[in-house]
């Protein structure tokens, strides 16, 4: 389910598609979503939050440090899917950040495997509640066993980013917040698409890797939930197995231990592999009785449809929007405060050379000028770094990859902004940052990770509390990230900032 263009029509759209589906064979779908409560826009991963509240990103949420917090986005989130139908949660994503160059941070708890873990569980609490049950959404934590340590930070979504690396050796600790999620009952999970190179395991995607699904999630961890691929496997990405028909990615899959092939709708090859002989119907049973059992926990085929009318009462409530823009702001981290003109909180009154912000986002409480010259401050927002990868109109596009490193240009214009006006920075961070060209001549630094405007005015003038901290490490250099180790946290030599870095305003 993508862009949703008014909750009315998304509640209407899902009654109609569960008519059908119920008039077909009497068996509701489950209707699932990737993240939409946040800033995220990209179709491959999460949707701008649109009519739903909005809150930060999962690395703000790290930011916060809170877990009763996340229980409460979560359980936000819970209530706003099901008035529109939506009855998994292709979330929590619990990978680690240890790859600075990894274009999936965001949606991450960050670097630390307690820190995930912890939050992941509150997650998973917020969406399921005590069981899975008629009120709940279920949880589906992802990617199994760990996507974070990618080889040059590149992901796997693309050809040239399949290969999942462990130099350090730290791959169980990547498994730390599944293991900690499976514990809180968490009803799915999905694998990655990354193959697991040099560590001794079949070095195939996730999902058709039998050791990693069977062998080490059913045998070993004892789970007995919903394993649901991600993406396209078969059809776009079937790392390690290219050679292979789609027949047989199937049967791989399949023997693999995967319920569900995420994206996939060739119903005939299935039933042709298994009136071959070459998937049992037995294989089948069980991942249709995993399928069913949550269906009938989750209340589908006694209550299959939405209240349409009610739907737009119950999704971005004002009380949920403003709990959001709370988060937001909680999750705001001020790294340098000095002392001056520009010390935060800022002065009411004050003349304001800004960038990044809407003309009126300081009424009431200081002057725009046109120009740094006329200015007591300035105030830029500014966000982290990448390098395009393809042409518009291409999935790649949104994934933002590559250097951490500001243009040159871009240092130069900022470093003498800063020395002709005291000057406030606020980065936007779905990754690190390179800040050492920036931070040296800057009055103030923020970072946020998901902030509307007017919030963050309200952070810088006082009238909301930043209390975050670093949820992961900021390099000091480009050289650093490539000699760090991709698996390892907080391995970048001599960072500029420390995970756990941040100031009380």
């Amino acid at each position: 389910m993508l862009a949703a263009p008014s909750v009315r029509e998304l509640a209407a759209w899902h009654n109609e598609v569960q008519a059908a589906a119920i008039a077909d064979n009497g068996i509701p779908f489950t209707m699932s979503s990737d993240p939409r409560h946040s800033f995220t826009d990209n179709p491959g991963t999460g949707f701008l939050a649109g009519p739903f509240s909005q809150w930060p990103e999962p690395l703000g949420m790290a930011a916060a440090r809170d877990a009763g917090l996340v229980r409460e986005w979560a359980d936000t989130i819970r209530r706003e899917y099901l008035a529109v139908g939506l009855r998994v949660a292709l979330h929590p994503q619990i990978d680690l950040a240890t790859e600075p160059r990894w274009a999936r941070q965001s949606g991450t708890f960050g670097e630390d495997a307690e820190l995930a873990g912890r939050l992941g569980v509150a997650y998973v609490q917020g969406l399921q509640g005590e069981r899975l049950g008629p009120s709940s959404v279920a949880a589906m934590a992802k990617h199994f066993p760990g996507g974070g340590p990618q080889k040059d930070g590149e992901d796997p979504h693309f050809d040239y980013g399949k290969e999942q690396v462990y130099p350090g050796g730290m791959f169980d600790l990547h498994l730390q917040p599944f293991e900690a999620v499976l514990a809180a009952g968490v009803s799915q999970l999905m694998p990655y698409y990354g193959i697991p190179v040099g560590i001794g395991l079949d070095e195939v995607g996730f999902s058709f890797n039998r050791e990693i699904v069977t062998g080490l999630l059913r045998e070993r961890l004892g789970f007995d939930g919903i394993v649901c691929s991600d993406w396209g496997i078969l059809t776009i990405t079937p790392w390690g197995v290219e050679d292979l028909s789609y027949a047989e990615r199937m049967v791989r899959a399949l023997d693999a231990g995967v319920d569900q092939l995420g994206g996939e709708h060739q119903v005939d090859v299935l039933l042709s592999l298994v009136a071959d002989g070459r998937v049992s119907e037995e294989r089948v049973d069980a991942s249709a009785r995993r399928i069913l059992r949550e269906k009938v926990r989750l209340g589908l085929l006694e209550s299959p449809l939405v209240d349409v009318d009610a739907a737009p009462l119950r999704v971005g409530a004002r009380e949920a929007r403003e709990a959001g823009r709370s988060a937001q702001a909680a999750s705001c981290v001020v790294l340098r405060n000095d002392d001056g003109p520009a010390a935060l909180p800022l002065r009411r009154g004050l003349r304001i050379y800004a960038e990044g912000f809407a003309a009126d986002a300081f009424d009431g409480r200081a002057v725009l000028v046109p120009s740094p010259e006329e200015a007591d401050v300035a105030v830029v927002r500014l966000a982290a770094p990448w390098e395009p990868r393809s042409t518009p109109g291409t999935l790649e596009q949104f994934f933002h990859a590559g250097s951490l490193d500001f243009p040159q240009a871009e240092v130069a214009r900022i470093r003498a902004l800063c020395r002709s006006v005291p000057t406030v920075l606020d980065v936007y961070l779905d990754r690190p940052a390179i800040l050492t060209g920036i931070a040296a001549d800057a009055a103030g630094l923020v970072v946020d990770f998901g902030c509307e405007g007017e919030v963050l005015v309200d952070v810088l003038m006082g009238d909301r509390a930043a209390r975050g901290r670093l949820p992961f490490d900021l390099p000091s250099s480009m050289a650093a990230v490539a000699a760090s180790r991709p698996d390892v946290p907080f391995d970048t030599d001599a960072p500029l900032y420390r995970f756990g870095d941040g100031l009380d305003v």
